[in-house]
């Protein structure tokens, strides 16, 4: 059976998340349903990562199984054609090899959160951005930022209902940038890892808004990491400013030669 790669956009506002769940909806489950809308016997497919509910995607990856020979293109055309309404479009698809896989394959992670600081409530990003009105200063989010990079035990950052087989992971990078915002500032945290730990990005980013808040001094991030107790994090910030925004393989199954 040819196996195909596909990247993946959408907006988690409406789903429990990624992965397939009885009784709710998941973006595993529309892109299988749009999937055996051309063949009924295709079987399911698996994705480089798994969203909570709530966090939304610019470049999920995800590979299946064909019976028939497709065109990449003329695949995700139609694969789009049939998830409307749902708010996921398949970006590209890509003929791979046959032991080529989304979630194993992969060398990388990297994740992006939106932060909004402004005293009015956002309208055109309700739903896809944390909003807070503090100030916040980014040279201490930088500096608490620092401590976190490198190869630590982040069980202060993991959820207690975290089922990889160890806290220990290796950060390779945590940038934050301010942006310009009508009457506020967008903050955009992007985080680099091979693999994470459930709720580790949302850990991270509540914790750096409270440095930037000033109710946390920046060494005070290292002190939590080192306690390796879930009690020291700071507070878990809400899922919505949270896109999975891209997944590194050896070779990039999405590029065109020119």
């Amino acid at each position: 059976m040819p196996r195909y790669a596909l990247l993946i956009d959408y907006d988690g506002t409406p789903f429990a998340g990624w992965q397939r769940q009885s009784g709710q909806a998941s973006v595993q489950e529309a892109i299988e349903a749009a999937l055996r809308r051309l063949e009924p016997d295709c079987p399911g497919i698996g994705g480089a990562g798994r969203t909570d509910a709530g966090v939304h995607a610019t470049g999920q990856v995800a590979h299946c199984d064909m019976a028939r020979d497709w065109d990449p293109f003329r695949l995700s055309e139609a694969l789009n054609f049939h998830l409307k309404p749902a708010p996921v479009a398949v970006l590209a698809a890509a003929r791979v090899a046959d032991d080529w896989h989304a979630r194993f394959s992969a060398l990388e992670r990297r994740y992006t959160f939106r932060l909004v600081r402004r005293r009015a409530p956002v309208t055109h990003d309700k739903g896809l951005v944390w909003q807070v009105q503090n100030p916040l200063d980014l040279a201490a989010m930088r500096a608490g930022a620092a401590h976190l990079v490198g190869h630590h035990d982040f069980t202060t950052f993991r959820s207690s209902i975290c089922q990889a087989a160890s806290p220990v992971k290796t950060l390779d990078e945590i940038t934050i940038e301010e942006l310009p915002y009508p009457q506020g500032s967008e903050f955009r945290f992007h985080l680099r890892a091979r693999s994470f730990l459930h709720n580790q990005v949302r850990s991270i980013v509540g914790t750096l808004e409270r440095v930037g808040a000033g109710a946390w001094a920046p060494e005070r991030v290292r002190a939590a990491l080192q306690a390796r107790d879930r009690g020291a994090c700071g507070p878990v910030c809400p899922p919505q400013g949270l896109y999975l925004t891209g997944v590194g393989y050896p070779e990039d199954p999405f590029r065109s030669d020119p």
